[in-house]
């Protein structure tokens, strides 16, 4: 996974299809999610993966609605196609970005 900053996060936000991890570091259940989400990027590794910490993007954590961490993004063509809070299982994430991997 792509660890990015509050500037590239903007800039893959607008991108024509993006995945963005977001966590924050203390978060016992991210720290979690992260180790499910390093498996699937693994049973996928046509998709790119980026990750942040919530706590370094107040505006976009406000414009975008998220409501807790951890929480799966999906972009296409600058909108958010789809939000994830509960991350079931590794093959419950799979299922998800592997449909939006095509």
């Amino acid at each position: 996974m792509i660890e990015c900053n509050e500037e590239q996060v903007s800039r893959l936000a607008d991108t024509e299809k993006a995945i963005l991890y977001l966590y924050t570091p203390f978060c016992g259940t991210c720290q979690l999610a992260k180790k499910m989400m390093t498996v699937v990027e693994a049973m996928l590794p046509a998709i790119e993966i980026n990750m942040a910490n919530l706590n370094y993007l107040p505006k976009q954590a406000s414009v975008w609605e998220i409501e807790s961490v951890p929480c799966l993004l999906i972009f296409e063509n600058g909108r958010i196609i789809s939000k994830t809070y509960a991350f079931h299982s590794v093959e419950h994430l799979y299922q998800i970005l592997k449909k939006h991997a095509a």
